[in-house]
């Protein structure tokens, strides 16, 4: 089966991309560095020759509405109709837990996103979609985003991470199989407050920045509900553990 990877060189791209090989498939990363641009359309009809499925995994550079909006709506476009013109039958999108949810109260990135899911939902091709919880490896990013001086303020919200290899394994474990024609939720097996687990993080890294929960701190720009960052009863649990995944991170 040929896959081929949009945002295949980026952190879940790759594994991704690793990770269909091993298992015997086609798997094509394309993205930028390999010639291909979903943007603006270079590349794609080439790369998309012959291809089985296409798993978008790329991501906006830009975190506000207008900059994320013109990404998603013309990447997602070019993907749907390139892919249409190359017989691709199946067309995953991964995105994040809460989209829906976030598009609505706060607009920004995650309207952008969820303009994205629309368009896919809405066209010809079959397809799935993959929302995952936050990755393990953006708390540092986390942390950067809320720090002023040495503290860092947190939203006060519960999470429930995973990590860049589970997230891989479950869009990889969607694309080899039948369109579900709906989304899917995956999160990881542990619920944490969010400034429990970036003062936890920081702390196996030695940072000494000091972490608080503050009631009017925003997410990327973003105010949370406690519990809007959390998948529903029905998700898909990860195996891995924040404190297994910490340990091997570093190893």
């Amino acid at each position: 089966m040929k896959i081929v990877v949009i945002g295949g060189t980026g952190l879940i791209g790759t594994r991704l991309v690793a990770l269909l090989a091993a298992h015997g498939h086609e798997a094509v990363a394309a993205s930028r560095a390999t010639g291909v641009n979903s943007f603006t359309g270079e590349g794609l009809a080439d790369v998309l020759t012959g291809a089985d499925v296409v798993v978008d995994t790329s991501n906006s550079s830009y975190e506000d509405e207008a900059g994320a909006l013109e990404f998603f709506e013309t990447s997602t476009l070019n993907l749907l109709t390139y892919g249409a013109a190359a017989g691709v039958k199946h067309h995953v999108v991964l995105s994040v837990v809460g989209t829906d949810r976030l598009a609505e109260s706060e607009q920004g990135y995650f309207r952008a996103k969820f303009v994205q899911e629309q368009l896919v939902t809405e066209s010809t091709v079959p397809y799935s979609i993959v929302h995952a919880t936050q990755f393990f490896e953006f708390l540092h990013s986390i942390a950067d985003s809320a720090t002023s001086g040495n503290r860092v303020r947190v939203a006060q919200a519960l999470i429930q991470p995973m990590s860049a290899d589970d997230v891989a394994a479950a869009v990889a474990r969607t694309a080899v199989g039948t369109p579900t024609g709906r989304i899917v939720e995956n999160a990881g097996p542990d619920r944490f407050r969010l400034e429990d687990l970036v003062r936890r993080d920081l702390g196996s890294r030695y940072d000494p920045r000091d972490v608080v929960a503050d009631p009017l701190a925003r997410y990327f720009g973003n105010t949370l509900s406690e519990r809007e960052l959390l998948p529903g009863v029905d998700a898909v649990i990860a195996p891995t553990s924040y404190g297994a995944w910490i340990e091997k991170d570093a190893a």
